[in-house]
């Protein structure tokens, strides 16, 4: 019963409908990728930006495959970005270079992923900051539901979408959402 009803929450989709500006610039945020370079997020104006906290060893750790296929297909105009979190029920235990080496081996990952840290409550990096806190990004107070949920930001630095962690990166609302000028 808690399973079922767990699962149903997961099918969420969350869009910024109101138009609604940040009032935080998504362009003043950077994070420490797992190598160790720093990703200035000003970088990546003029493409959107898929930003998903990750797990290894999780039900939805096959979303891997379809990240790296969508981020394939749209290599020229979107960004994709992984967080790797041990927030829910101890699902990322390995070390940075342990978990870019799973994700190579296993998925074929080549886009970047970041430090491992919190993607939740007071201790979340950050980026999760942003992203689930509306008076930061203008709208949004949806923090992650499990791992693998994913946010969307447009070319102008604007959240647009949040998507719950049942919702494939292949499916049809991600792909609208990312093809909508």
């Amino acid at each position: 019963m808690w399973i079922s009803g767990h699962r149903e929450t997961r099918k969420k989709i969350l869009q910024n409908e109101n138009n609604a500006q940040p009032t935080e610039s998504f362009y003043s945020l950077s994070t420490q990728l797992n190598n160790g370079a720093r990703l200035d997020f000003s970088s990546l104006k003029g493409k959107k930006v898929l930003l998903v906290n990750t797990a290894s060893d999780c039900g939805y750790t096959n979303q891997y495959d379809d990240l790296q296929k969508l981020f394939e297909k749209n290599v020229e105009r979107l960004v994709i970005i992984g967080f790797p979190a041990n927030d829910f029920k101890a699902q990322e235990k390995g070390t940075d270079k342990e978990i870019e080496q799973f994700c190579k081996t296993n998925f074929g990952v080549t886009f970047p992923l970041a430090k491992k840290s919190s993607v939740k409550g007071h201790h979340k990096n950050a980026i999760f900051q942003w992203l689930s806190e509306k008076d930061r990004n203008g709208w949004n107070n949806k923090q992650p539901s499990w791992n693998f949920s994913k946010y969307l930001v447009n070319e102008n630095g604007q959240l647009t979408h949040y998507f719950d962690p049942a919702v494939s990166p292949l499916s049809d609302d991600v792909i609208e959402a990312i093809n909508k000028s």
